[in-house]
């Protein structure tokens, strides 16, 4: 620590109290937030906080958001470089606040330069405990879990990590009424069996085991994205799986053709419209597969898998998928949920859901966890 007129500085590892949200790869020197939804947590009573944090990227900036007592106050992009922002001053020294601060932006698969990281905070008040909540949830998706198009106007059309939201998001809105911790892992574009464009590695399920595997790079690799996660370490009491919307979309997407091994990938529709049934029973094995494969890593969690904000083409074979998953292994614990779709009045940027979208999506979705969580 280091004294700085009335304000110490200190280092991540040794912040008294200091809350870790998402998966990392455990180091706090600094701390790398990945996923959608990452953050680091305080109880401050303090008359101000600061952040060192250090950005980098070559396509697509990290954004961060500040929450105080569960309010976001501000929102930014954050620069190239290592610097201080602040999460407030001038408060009164004398009351505690809960400090959020968020990182807005998913995992970018496309720039493996990409990378949002805090190196330290400085205060001029005492760090005090969080109290623990009673849940733990982690949310797997797309552009929908990873927030696109939930701030901005409808008439946004740039595809840019200025409309990604982590704030307004079923997904935080989900966990923040059942008194939750939570976690994301979710793309843009990607699947259970293929992305939109029918790249069959663009898929959630084969990087599921990794820190954050989807990502690319020497750079992602040195801190630790490419290791084993420790599920140990954090166990979900809820899984909330929002795919197929992009396997959806492959159906009427041009075939994906690897230029270096020459791998051509489609999935078709047939003369009448209707889609090949060979293609859909893959989709339904790779989910089957990756129900199973969520089980092994997560033994009491409840599943559900929850589709529908962008309309229901594979709902028929996600219901087959999740049959077949529990009588083949007797899963008691698996379930599917029918989200509201998104109308006129409540889409957001980029065609994707909006805010009231989201906000309307969390409260059905909290419902029917509610209900699970009962039994």
């Amino acid at each position: 620590m280091i004294q700085d007129e009335n304000v110490i500085v200190y280092l991540l590892s040794q912040v008294p109290n200091l809350k870790v949200h998402g998966r990392t790869a455990g180091s706090l020197a600094p701390l790398t937030l990945f996923w959608t939804g990452s953050a680091i947590e305080f109880n401050v009573k303090a008359s101000e906080l600061w952040i060192e944090v250090e950005s980098g990227y070559q396509t697509s900036e990290p954004w961060v958001t500040i929450l105080i007592n569960s309010v976001p106050v501000s929102r930014q992009m954050l620069a190239t470089g290592r610097y201080w922002i602040c999460a407030f001053r001038g408060m009164n020294a004398d009351v505690v606040k809960n400090v959020l601060v968020v990182k807005d932006t998913q995992a970018m698969s496309g720039d493996p330069d990409c990378v949002m990281q805090i190196h330290a905070v400085k205060s001029d008040g005492e760090f005090l405990p969080i109290k623990e909540r009673p849940y733990k949830i982690e949310f797997i998706g797309d552009s929908i879990t990873s927030g696109e198009g939930a701030i901005g106007g409808k008439a946004e059309e740039d595809w840019v990590p200025m409309w990604f939201s982590a704030v307004n998001n079923y997904s935080a809105i989900t966990a923040d009424a059942l008194n939750a911790d939570y976690r994301i892992l979710s793309q843009s574009g990607w699947g259970v069996l293929s992305s939109w464009d029918n790249n069959p590695h663009a898929n959630i399920p084969d990087s599921y085991e990794k820190v954050c595997g989807l990502l690319t790079g020497e750079k992602n690799k040195a801190l630790g994205a490419l290791e084993e996660n420790d599920f140990d370490a954090w166990q979900p009491d809820v899984i909330v799986v929002n795919l197929g919307t992009n396997d959806a979309a492959a159906f009427y997407s041009p075939a994906w053709k690897d230029e270096v091994t020459g791998e051509v990938f489609k999935q078709r529709q047939n003369e009448d419209g209707l889609y090949n049934e060979e293609d859909l029973a893959a989709f339904e094995s790779a989910a089957t597969k990756f129900l199973a494969k969520l089980r092994k890593y997560n033994a009491n969690a409840h599943i559900v898998w929850a589709y529908g904000m962008l309309g229901i083409p594979m709902m028929p074979a996600i219901y087959r998928a999740v049959d077949g998953y529990v009588k083949m292994s007797g899963d008691k614990l698996v379930s599917v949920f029918q989200l509201p779709n998104t109308t006129a009045e409540t889409v957001g940027a980029r065609r994707h859901p909006g805010a009231p979208a989201h906000g309307r999506a969390a409260n059905e979705l909290t419902a029917f966890i509610k209900q699970l969580l009962a039994r």
